[in-house]
């Protein structure tokens, strides 16, 4: 339990012990290939992002983004040699959604969207700094709590998703009042604190001398923690603006 994160599982690197590879995984590697997966993100957002503000209809392609993201997200956890090709697709895919959910929001709240990317940004450069000097250190307590707090959220969201078919949803999730900023405040602080153990993930492959396409797989999770915390940032800010 590496990871809350589902596409970081800890047993991932178990099948490489005692394998030595001529290209290892590295931390700077990494780096470089989720800059790569942000730029790719956001030259598909932007697209979308256009698209919405022409006139132009983007619904489809919000669902084209989603479900397709997830497909790939599944193919590449599930199969990690796949990562260095469907990585950047899932980055593209994941971006059409981005774009166009956050040109919806844009259009309701101004400046709402740049405070997003500011605040998520800013909290991945803060919690890198924190776990590099160790500020935050990654025990087995830490692991447990945040692993425990995310799989509680992802039991709402998806109990929410089936009453909705029922018109029905969980009490105070959507709320804009007191207990559900609330709610969405702790939601941001746990997405965030996966960052952490998404560090630790990443620097624990590097150090196990993990195979070189695994940087990919890496960039990868990552990425998927930091949609997450967008779009969660995204709607705690649409809350206190609605107040």
């Amino acid at each position: 339990m590496r990871s809350a994160n589902p596409a970081l599982k800890g047993s991932t690197f178990d099948k490489f012990r005692g394998t030595s590879y001529s290209k290892r995984m590295t931390l700077s590697g990494t780096v470089y290939k989720t800059f790569i997966l942000l730029v790719v993100l956001m030259a598909t957002a932007i697209f979308t992002w256009y698209q919405y503000h022409l006139g132009n209809p983007v619904g489809h392609y919000i669902v084209i983004g989603m479900i397709g993201g997830l497909v790939t997200a599944l193919i590449v956890a599930f199969v990690p040699k796949t990562a260095p090709l469907l990585a950047p697709v899932y980055a593209a895919l994941e971006g059409l959604a981005v774009g166009g959910i956050s040109a919806n929001f844009e259009s309701q709240f101004n400046g709402i969207t740049l405070q997003a990317v500011a605040l998520t940004f800013g909290t991945l450069f803060a919690l890198l700094l924190a776990y590099m000097f160790r500020i935050i250190k990654v025990t087995h307590n830490f692991r447990l709590i945040v692993f425990s707090a995310t799989m509680g959220i992802m039991l709402v969201y998806l109990t929410s998703f089936i009453l909705g078919f029922f018109g029905m949803s969980v009490p105070y999730l959507h709320s804009t009042g007191p207990i559900g900023i609330g709610i969405s405040l702790f939601i941001v602080v746990i997405a965030a604190l996966n960052l952490v153990l998404d560090f630790d993930f990443i620097e624990y492959g590097a150090d196990r001398g993990a195979p070189k396409y695994m940087e990919w797989y890496g960039a990868f999770g990552l990425m998927v923690t930091l949609i997450w915390l967008y779009f969660e940032i995204l709607h705690l800010l649409a809350k206190l603006r609605n107040r």
